[in-house]
């Protein structure tokens, strides 16, 4: 089966890199330091006079978790319906229950959204955080979910390797698994080859120094770095490109 690399992206640069990289679709987000947001409608509809490859927009209202208020959730519908409208080719999203279960009222009314247009729903790694994996993974299936981000239930797609191998086993011929969860050239190939699985999801991240995140007296610094700020990095696509691919 053709492997499929989908990059993570924070930003319009970030999508035209993982293009010009060699990446076969991307998932767009905005404060990716959050866990990725809704990115701005305008950015979206740029990017679709500028790339040619599938554009997965995250819906999502705020960081931490996956339980949301109806204004949240009467938003997002909102927010799918005009990014889907300007182009989206699916939309990246996950509700959970304050139990951890999926919320089923909700992930359906984004769903049929998605598929009113034709286009593809991913539940993103919100899965990762549930407490009945196989329970959620079936109750997904049944609610039509065209395709679901995990990294096997664990913090990476290594520690969860075991878990993806069966999960595609047991339901790869019922929908598509994407695995995510630092997935990078030099384990790529490992997860492919030991799940089946042949669709990676990685951020081929980088950082890059803007001096002006603070002064003596104030920062707005985040993340690991002092007066950096992260994007994906070309030559990191193009090198996951060339290890899966051989491109």
């Amino acid at each position: 089966m053709k492997k499929i690399i989908e990059v993570c992206c924070g930003s319009v640069e970030d999508v035209i890199n993982a293009e010009k990289g060699g990446a076969d679709r991307v998932e767009f987000n905005s404060a990716l330091y959050l866990g990725g947001l809704t990115p701005s409608l305008a950015s979206l509809i740029y990017l679709k006079e500028r790339v040619q490859i599938p554009i997965i927009c995250m819906v999502r209202t705020r960081g931490a978790g996956f339980t949301y208020s109806e204004e949240d959730i009467e938003v997002m519908c909102m927010d799918a319906e005009l990014l889907l409208k300007h182009g989206a080719d699916g939309i990246a999203f996950g509700a959970l229950n304050q139990d951890r279960s999926i919320d089923i009222p909700t992930n359906k009314k984004i769903i049929d959204i998605c598929h009113k247009y034709n286009k593809e729903f991913v539940f993103h790694r919100a899965i990762d955080c549930v407490d009945n994996p196989i329970v959620s993974i079936e109750t997904l299936i049944n609610l039509k979910v065209d395709r679901i981000l995990t990294s096997g239930f664990r913090s990476t797609a290594l520690e969860g390797i075991n878990n993806l191998k069966e999960l595609e086993s047991k339901y790869g011929h019922q929908i598509e698994f994407l695995m995510g969860g630092k997935v990078n050239s030099s384990n790529a190939n490992q997860l492919i080859d030991e799940t089946g699985i042949n669709q990676i999801h990685s951020s081929c991240k980088t950082w890059v120094i803007d001096p002006s995140t603070h002064n003596e007296y104030v920062s707005y610094a985040y993340g690991d770095y002092d007066s950096h700020y992260e994007c994906v990095d070309i030559n990191l696509v193009k090198q996951l490109v060339k290890t899966v691919k051989g491109d």
